[in-house]
């Protein structure tokens, strides 16, 4: 079966996660991505965090999984002219280093639409690439921060709190590939030829969290950390431990289904309690409705609260670890974590799942300059001339895997 986008070529300057993790979305439904690193400096991905048992970063290998890695010293003469030939050639270039790094080193967006005219370029930065932060450094715990996401996690009575994953960076990932797919839209439907597309991380939040400015600008009402419960108590449900120590979230979106809660938890009493009419009236009483739910969780085993919920069809749904996460049914039903053969480490697979065209796992990020050999004879590079360039420091020596495109 042919990927969707076995045709796309996107070459990848990025590092790190944000710009990294667009390309790694689309390689998923057949990108070509090759992913170009310096001789003397790979990404830091490679070493950060835990290791698998063969010394590399699992991030790393998720990351860079399906893509063919370029060795290349792109800011020297020799590295320049091969960073033209692969950019006449693509139709994505992604990068996400601080803004002006790419136009001090001659190859800024003018320069790279002189070379292709259809080229997209995805730009990736913590602030942007004008404004009065531009030049200030930062991570996704930055943007995280500006966002306002920081600011509404956490309790009440504590500090803002960091989500349990880099929230900014991943977001900002699913936000590139977007940006993508739309430009090389109108590129095909001639609304445009290449274009940039200039995304700051923290904006990649603030559009998806969606939410805060609207209530503070049309309703004047100004959000707030809320522990366990639901945000500005729009509606009845939060986090709640039953008597086994078994933690399950609990939630409902309209009327119909927080009354279907509330019979779960406290029968039709509760649930024809005037006061909770409606979702407007529950949140002017959300005390009471957090702790009849909590009353009736804290004092049941996680069997009998979900029998109960399931009578009233009532949502309930248990908090997994990591390890539940890897051997839950429904999970492994939809296929949604993946192995390759000779490898230890699992990671999840392409999502979302296609009818016709599904996504396509096909390798875990290779060794540094594993491909540079392939991709410059495919430029046109004899033997001789990429040894001379190895032998220059201009592109790396590359450290071939032990599995194959095929595999």
């Amino acid at each position: 079966m042919t990927s969707p986008l076995h045709q796309l070529k996107i070459i990848e300057l990025g590092h790190v996660i944000a710009g990294p993790l667009s390309s790694a979305l689309l390689s998923d439904f057949g990108a070509d991505v090759i992913k170009i690193e310096a001789p003397d400096r790979t990404d830091m991905m490679r070493d950060l965090g835990p290791k698998a048992e063969d010394g590399v970063g699992v991030w790393w290998k998720t990351l860079a999984r399906n893509k063919k890695i370029l060795s290349l010293d792109w800011k020297s003469d020799e590295g320049r002219n091969i960073l033209r030939r692969l950019v006449e050639g693509a139709d994505v270039l992604v990068e996400n280093f601080r803004p002006g790094v790419l136009e001090r080193a001659g190859v800024g967006p003018d320069t790279l639409h002189e070379w292709n005219p259809d080229l997209v370029v995805l730009r990736v930065s913590g602030y942007g690439q004008e404004g009065p932060m531009r030049d200030v450094p930062a991570f996704g715990r930055a943007a995280e921060a500006m966002s306002g996401l920081a600011h509404l996690t956490g309790f009440a009575d504590g500090p803002p709190m960091h989500p349990g994953f880099p929230a900014a960076d991943s977001t900002t990932g699913l936000m590139g590939a977007l940006g993508i797919m739309i430009a090389l839209f109108a590129r095909e439907k001639g609304v445009a030829r290449g274009q940039v597309i200039d995304l700051a991380v923290f904006e990649s939040l603030l559009r998806l969290m969606d939410y805060p400015v609207p209530a503070l600008t049309g309703a004047n009402l100004s959000p707030r950390r809320n522990g366990l419960r639901q945000p500005m108590d729009f509606a009845p449900g939060g986090m709640f431990r039953t008597s086994d120590g078994v933690w399950l979230t609990v939630s409902a979106g309209s009327t119909e289904t927080a009354h279907r809660l509330l019979r779960a938890v406290g029968g039709d009493a509760l649930a024809g309690d005037p006061r909770f009419a409606t979702l407007g009236l529950m949140s002017r009483h959300m005390d009471v409705v957090f702790d009849a739910i909590n009353d009736f969780i804290t004092r049941r085993t996680l069997t009998e609260v979900e029998a109960e919920f399931a009578r009233h069809d009532a949502v309930a749904s248990r908090v997994l670890s990591v390890e539940e996460i890897t051997t839950n049914e429904q999970i492994r039903h939809r296929g949604d974590i993946l192995s390759v053969a000779g490898e230890q480490t699992r990671v999840v697979g392409p999502v979302p799942h296609l009818s016709a065209t599904p996504g396509e796992f096909r390798w875990l990020g290779r060794p540094p300059g594993a491909d540079t050999r392939d991709i410059l004879r495919d430029l046109g590079y004899d033997d001789a001339h990429i040894t001379a360039l190895q032998e220059a420091g201009l592109v790396g020596q590359e450290i071939r895997s032990d599995f194959s495109d095929d595999e």
